[in-house]
C-alpha cells in the first residue's frame, strides 16, 4: 500500500509539473538547467578549445595573433604573484579600491594561464593558475561597500572559466578545488544570485553571468535555474525592440513602471529604436559590458545543451548592429542621446557575432566590420578576455 501511494504521489507530482510548465509556472524555470552539466562548460567548451588550438598550431589567423598577444601579456607571466585580500572593498567608481583591481586581474590571470595550459600543455601554466586560485580561496571572506555586487560579478564571471578548464583538463591534480568551490558558493554566489534590479543593467547582467558560471562549476541546478530566470527578465529590459511597444520593458522586481520613470532610467532617452540599450546614452563602454554578458550567458547555455540564443538572438543582433554602426562612423541622429554619443564599445562583439553570424547565418554587416577591425581582442581588465582566440569563427 505504501509503495502504491508513493507511486501515485510521484505521478501526480509529475502531472502537476507538466501542467505548471504549460502554464509558464515555477516548474518552467526548473527546465533551464541540464540534467547533467557539461565540463569544461563556462563560456568555452572542450570542442571550442580544441578548434582554436588547432588553428594556432597551424599558424592561422586571427587565432595565432590572438594567442601571441595573450601569451605575451603580463597575465600569462609565470612570475606573477597573486595579491589576495580577506576583504575586498570597492566603492562607487572604485573609490575606495582596496583589492578590487588585484582581484579582477588575478582572476583574468588565472583564466589566461588556464588557456595557456590548454594550448601549450605546459604544466607550469596550470600550476600558476592553481596557485592564483588557491591564494584567493584561502584568503577572501567578503566583498564590501557599494560596488560589492558588481565587483563580485566581474571577478565571479572569470573565476569559473579558469576553474572549469583546470579541473576538467589538467591531469596533474588540484587538491584545492573543493576549497575553491566553497569560496564561489559562500563568498561570490550570495552577492550575485539575487540580481540588482534597480541598478543599470550591466550590473545585473554580469552578476547573472557570474551566477551561471558558478552554478556550472558547482553543478548547482537550482542556482542555474534562478540565474536563467533573472537573465530572461533582464535582457528585454536592457535592449529595446519595436515589438515591445512604445516604451521599453521595465526591469523585473523594480518600482520603475511609469513612462517618466522608464525614460529617466534609459538616461532620459524618449525615442526608441531596435537595438537601443538602457545605457546607450550613458556611454557605449558600459553598454558593451551589458551586451558582452548577454552573449556570454547564451554561449554557456548553448554548451550546457539548453540554448538560450533563440530567446534573445533578435535583441542581441540588433544591439550589436545598432552600436557598431555608430562605432563604424554612422552619423548620430538628433533624436539619439541629444545628437551625441560617447563611443568606446571595446572588444565585446566576438562571442555574439560568432554565434549569430557564423553559426546561425544572420547577416550582420556593421558588427562584422567592427569585429574584424578590432581583432585580435585582448582584455578589458575587468571580465572580457581573449575572445578572438576562443570564439573567432569557431563553429563548435
Amino acid at each position: 500500500m505504501a509503495r502504491t501511494r508513493t507511486a501515485l504521489l510521484s505521478v501526480l507530482a509529475l502531472l502537476a509539473g507538466l501542467l505548471s510548465l504549460q502554464l509558464g509556472g515555477p516548474a518552467a524555470r526548473a527546465t533551464a538547467a541540464p540534467a547533467a552539466f557539461t565540463h569544461p562548460g563556462v563560456l568555452v567548451s572542450r570542442a571550442q578549445l580544441d578548434y582554436a588550438r588547432s588553428k594556432v598550431q597551424a599558424g592561422q589567423q586571427p587565432w595565432k595573433a590572438a594567442y601571441d598577444d595573450m601569451l605575451g601579456s603580463s597575465y600569462a607571466s609565470l612570475s606573477r604573484t597573486p595579491q589576495p585580500r580577506a576583504v575586498v572593498e570597492c566603492g562607487s567608481s572604485s573609490n575606495p579600491n582596496h583589492g578590487c583591481t588585484e582581484e579582477r586581474q588575478d582572476a583574468i590571470a588565472a583564466y589566461t594561464d588556464a588557456l595557456a595550459w590548454y594550448f601549450t600543455r605546459d604544466s607550469r601554466y596550470a600550476k600558476k593558475s592553481i596557485e592564483i586560485m588557491d591564494a584567493w580561496s584561502s584568503t577572501i571572506t567578503d566583498h564590501t561597500n557599494s560596488n560589492a555586487p558588481l565587483q563580485s560579478g566581474w571577478s565571479g564571471a572569470t573565476w569559473p572559466r579558469a576553474a572549469e578548464i583546470i579541473k576538467y583538463t589538467y591531469d596533474g591534480g588540484w587538491p584545492g578545488a573543493g576549497r575553491f568551490a566553497t569560496m564561489l558558493r559562500d563568498v561570490y554566489l550570495p552577492e550575485v544570485i539575487n540580481g540588482a534590479a534597480t541598478k543599470n543593467g550591466n550590473w545585473e547582467l554580469v552578476m547573472t553571468e557570474a551566477a551561471i558560471g558558478i552554478a556550472v562549476f558547482l553543478d548547482d541546478r537550482s542556482a542555474y535555474d534562478k540565474a536563467v530566470s533573472t537573465y530572461l527578465d533582464r535582457v528585454p529590459a536592457y535592449v529595446y525592440l519595436t515589438s515591445d511597444g512604445d516604451l521599453p520593458k521595465p526591469p523585473a522586481d523594480s518600482s520603475i513602471d511609469t513612462e517618466a520613470e522608464i525614460v529617466k532610467y534609459w538616461q532620459d532617452q524618449s525615442t526608441f529604436a531596435d537595438g537601443l540599450a538602457q545605457e546607450t546614452c550613458r556611454d557605449f563602454g558600459h553598454t558593451g559590458w551589458g551586451i558582452a554578458s548577454i552573449a556570454d550567458i547564451a554561449e554557456t547555455s548553448r554548451i550546457q545543451g539548453q540554448d538560450l540564443y533563440p530567446k534573445i538572438q533578435d535583441r542581441l543582433r540588433y544591439a550589436l548592429g545598432f552600436h557598431t554602426a555608430y562605432e563604424n562612423g554612422t552619423a548620430v541622429p538628433s533624436w539619439l542621446c541629444g545628437g551625441s554619443v560617447k563611443k568606446g564599445l571595446d572588444q565585446v562583439t566576438e562571442v555574439g557575432f560568432n554565434a549569430l553570424h557564423n553559426r546561425l547565418g544572420i547577416s550582420m554587416s556593421n558588427t562584422q566590420k567592427y569585429t574584424e577591425a578590432h581583432r585580435p581582442s585582448g582584455t578589458d581588465n575587468y571580465f572580457n578576455a581573449w575572445t578572438t582566440l576562443t570564439h573567432a569563427d569557431n563553429p563548435s
